[in-house]
């Protein structure tokens, strides 16, 4: 019985410290370009929400929209390159 307390301290300890374990951390790095492209996008739609988009409005929405498609491909092509193949 010990052991079991001692492996439950350990986890305690763990969730306690508050910091996310290192591959969270590094899956919200590889992630990082799509939240950017996100985030630019949600910045262009706010812009134009009180008012009729003007030509540079509508080619800041189509770039930042482009730029959330690319991020994610190239994320979904890095995620199955990285991926074991099947057989």
């Amino acid at each position: 019985m010990k052991h079991s307390m001692t492996l439950r301290t350990v986890a305690a300890a763990d969730l306690a410290d508050g910091e996310p374990p290192a591959a969270e951390l590094d899956a919200i790095d590889a992630e990082m370009p799509l939240i950017a492209a996100e985030v630019e996008l949600l910045d262009a739609q706010i812009t134009v929400l009180d008012r009729v988009p003007s030509e540079l409005d509508a080619r800041r929405l189509r770039r930042a929209r482009r730029r959330v498609l690319a991020a994610r491909r190239a994320l979904t092509n890095q995620g199955i390159a990285g991926s074991p193949e099947v057989a």
